[in-house]
């Protein structure tokens, strides 16, 4: 049996990666930072060859230098995503690739393809409704905007998928990420929907559809070349990064619920049985049998790196302080967290966000736990809506890196009214890949604890006295100033 599992996770500011047992005790994580492209309003954009495959070469060399290569038993990649790449008949991309809900150029693709196919119809069988944050309009933008583009397409990519093609050949794609490019899959029969890809992307010929745990395939030897990995490791399908996270802490049975504090922050709950709510996504799991409901805020940890390049830099621990001093409420701010217009639990990519109530005698430590404050009303938004759709949860379970320095966590416990277990390892999503990568070659059961342990975060009564006093008017003022945010992203935009 080998010594040591690779897990690698492509995100939206970095990449890393995780050298793990096979019994899941973390050996080393490495880091690599990336620019993301926003070329016009509405635009994300990141390179898929200068991005996601320099990361992973990067990533391999780092650590076949620092370990014995053949000590490696498999890699597994997960990415952010939905994302829509799209190659031509050598694989070569021809664009960016376009990525998740934070892109959101293709809202007029998804209104369009709604009204053809049916919202109703798209929901049932797809899990979710068509927004900014599906792949398929995604495809339908470039083939109505890049025509050019359009006719070269041969491939469709997500991060993990194509980073698996450059390292073994093999055009596949996890069946998870497979429902994000809706309304292309059909989560109930596990299957590309042949009609409905002819309208959105037709003429494309569609990956194989795998489940994260299955080999891809093996390390060619360009790949070998290129990444340090010996040719032959076997190489795993992966996911989407928040749901190879959601791996990483053992969230995988039902009632189990994950709050990932990231960039943007993510909620996933795992049921037994198909769930679909029109805010919300449904989708089927990481593992066949399970299925998922999921949400995710467009902006939350980039909220609070806006904040602290905007302060000059200053770090972290320095801002929790300040914010930790300011009572909870921050002495009559309120604050909204739609900086890069909002996906659930409402698709508006025109919201905006709002500091209300500033006086003279605010600091940056109010500002700042105001908007630590906002994002948590946000998450009780989005777990009031897991609620209406029959979701409760039984575990809930905090990870990213937004977990650390206790003071968001407890904000957010207070806020929204749960209790969250923060985990012993909390390095994230390539540690879920690193288990992935386990199952695939057999040295781990799915259904093992890797991840035990850890604190629990409970709330305060007495701020979350405060909480349910401020939550009324955190709505109040999203519905009273929607038409000035609308008016605001309309102007800029000109």
């Amino acid at each position: 049996m080998p010594e040591f599992v690779l897990g690698i996770d492509i995100g939206t500011a970095s990449s890393k990666a995780v050298l793990a047992s096979t019994g899941g005790e973390v050996v080393a994580v490495e880091v690599v930072e990336h620019d993301t492209s926003r070329p016009r309003p509405g635009w994300v954009e990141q390179d898929a060859d200068a991005v996601w495959w320099a990361d992973v070469c990067e990533l391999s060399r780092r650590m076949t230098e620092r370990f014995p290569a053949g000590s490696i038993g498999a890699v597994c990649v997960s990415g952010i995503g939905p994302t829509a790449l799209v190659a031509g008949a050598d694989g070569a991309p021809l664009r960016p690739a376009i990525l998740y809900g934070v892109d959101t150029r293709a809202v007029g693709q998804a209104a369009a393809l709604s009204s053809r196919l049916g919202e109703d119809a798209v929901l049932e069988r797809c899990g979710s409704r068509l927004s900014s944050q599906s792949a398929g309009p995604k495809l339908a933008w470039i083939r109505e905007n890049e025509p050019d583009v359009w006719a070269r397409t041969r491939y469709f990519f997500m991060a993990n998928s194509y980073v698996v093609y450059r390292l073994t050949g093999a055009y596949v794609l996890d069946h998870h990420s497979a429902n994000q490019a809706q309304p292309l899959y059909d989560r109930r029969r596990g299957e590309w929907i042949a009609e409905w890809a002819e309208v959105v992307a037709p003429g494309l010929a569609l990956p194989s559809l795998r489940w994260p745990t299955d080999v891809a395939g093996h390390v060619t030897a360009e790949a070998a070349a290129a990444t340090g990995l010996p040719a032959g490791t076997p190489v795993v399908v992966g996911t989407i990064d928040a749901w190879a996270e959601a791996e990483s802490v053992d969230v995988g049975r039902p009632g189990d619920v994950m709050i990932m504090y990231g960039s943007t922050m993510f909620f996933i709950a795992v049921t037994s049985t198909p769930v679909a709510h029109p805010q919300l996504w449904g989708t089927v799991g990481q593992h066949p049998g399970l299925h998922t409901l999921a949400g995710g805020m467009a902006s939350s940890g980039s909220i609070t790196g806006w904040f602290r390049d905007l302060t000059g830099g200053r770090p972290y621990p320095s801002l929790l302080a300040d914010a930790a001093a300011v009572p909870a409420g921050s002495d009559g701010l309120l604050a909204l967290p739609y900086f890069d217009g909002e996906r659930t639990p409402f698709a508006d990519p025109d919201a905006r966000g709002v500091l209300a109530g500033l006086t003279l005698r605010h600091s940056t430590g109010h500002v700042y736990r105001a908007l630590l404050e906002a994002t948590a009303f946000g998450v009780r938004h989005n777990l009031a809506e897991f609620a209406a759709a029959g979701v409760t949860a039984s575990r809930v379970v905090a990870v990213g890196g937004g977990t650390q320095g206790d003071l968001w966590t407890t904000i957010v416990s207070s806020a929204a009214g749960v209790t969250q277990e923060v985990p012993r390892v909390t390095v994230g999503a390539a540690y879920g890949d690193a288990k992935f990568a386990a199952v695939a070659i057999g040295a781990a059961d799915r259904d093992a604890d890797w991840n035990g342990g850890g604190v629990t975060v409970a709330p305060d009564p007495a701020d979350a006295a405060v909480y349910d006093r401020l939550f009324p008017l955190y709505r109040e003022l999203h519905e009273r100033t929607a038409d000035v945010q609308h008016a605001l992203a309309v102007g800029a935009r000109r």
